[in-house]
């Protein structure tokens, strides 16, 4: 996810990150067979969420932004916090979208949000713990599961020092246990800090926190450089979500923006088999569309999800 304008506890732990780790016609359906509709959601591989970047230029808000995701057959919504919170000044309550979500068959797998949680000035982190917490409160009133924490303020050099990202990344889990949510340590791939696979799953592994997971995401993975088959390392629940996307063969990889990113499987990422990786690790992904194309926001937002949503399912079969 990215818009342009870490002690272990113990060795177990560390190997457990790495090793171990709609009404048809007109008839409700029967009770056996709802129960088998969740069974079978329950055992497959990926949920398919909606990212609300994908439809964000139509600038929609979030009511709206939900209506779309639930129309177009979604699992899930993942939304940016910044929406929730025009919601809220909008002078509408939170435990009233949460029903709304609720009411239209979906749940917060993840959430969008930038504070600077990692950054080297005491002051600007503090700050950005500190919204951090507010942010992640935000989303587990909604009922959210997780929250995307990418390495917002530290994209450019001086590198930061490995141990120092390991303590701050912990102490972020430390307050995601006090709210109910889990922060994702996410890879961005134009940063200079956290912009690789093993970078991450490194700062998540040595926190030694079992909740410890990366956000991995199809462009990210391109544009930072990191060889896709670095995941046949990962078990269990290292990653849990992924940004679906595709991208483009030109321009390079050095050169490429978010503005490229594509419907998955209208590019050339090695999508399937980052899926086949994915499903091998073990434990249900949730697969995010999560898209900047300008184009796309200029046409009809539920076409676009409904598009969106049609080329993942496509490619999780081939996986």
């Amino acid at each position: 996810m990215h818009l342009q304008k870490l002690t272990r506890r113990n060795a177990i732990t560390r190997a457990g990150l790495l090793a171990g780790a709609a009404v048809a016609g007109h008839h409700l359906p029967s009770t056996a067979a709802a129960n088998d509709s969740v069974s079978n959601a329950a055992q497959s591989p990926f949920r398919f969420c909606l990212n609300t970047a994908t439809i964000r230029g139509q600038k929609l808000g979030i009511v709206k932004e939900i209506e779309i995701a639930s129309q177009a057959g979604y699992d899930a919504i993942e939304p940016w916090v910044e929406s929730i919170e025009a919601y809220v000044k909008s002078g509408a309550k939170l435990s009233d979208l949460k029903k709304q979500i609720e009411d239209h068959g979906l749940t917060v797998e993840s959430a969008i949000g930038f504070p600077e949680w990692i950054v080297d000035d005491d002051n600007r982190r503090a700050k950005g713990m500190e919204r951090a917490r507010r942010e992640m409160d935000t989303v587990k009133q909604l009922g959210g599961r997780r929250f995307a924490s990418p390495p917002a303020g530290a994209t450019e050099l001086p590198k930061l020092e490995f141990g120092r990202a390991v303590e701050r990344y912990r102490a972020l889990l430390e307050i995601g246990d006090q709210i109910g949510i889990v922060p994702q340590l996410e890879l961005w791939g134009f940063s200079k800090n956290l912009n690789r696979l093993g970078e991450c799953i490194g700062v998540a592994m040595e926190t030694g926190h079992p909740k410890a997971c990366v956000l991995a995401d199809v462009f990210h993975l391109h544009k930072g450089g990191s060889d896709f088959r670095g995941l046949r390392l990962l078990r269990g629940d290292a990653i849990q979500v992924l940004h679906m996307n595709d991208y483009p063969n030109d321009p390079p990889a050095e050169k490429i923006n978010d503005s490229y990113r594509v419907h998955p499987g209208e590019g050339t990422a090695p999508i399937t088999q980052i899926l086949s990786l994915l499903k091998s690790m073990g434990g249900q992904k949730v697969l995010s569309l999560e898209l900047f194309n300008r184009n796309y926001w200029a046409e009809n937002a539920l076409e676009v999800a409904k598009t969106g949503l049609a080329k993942m399912k496509a490619v999780a079969q081939q996986a």
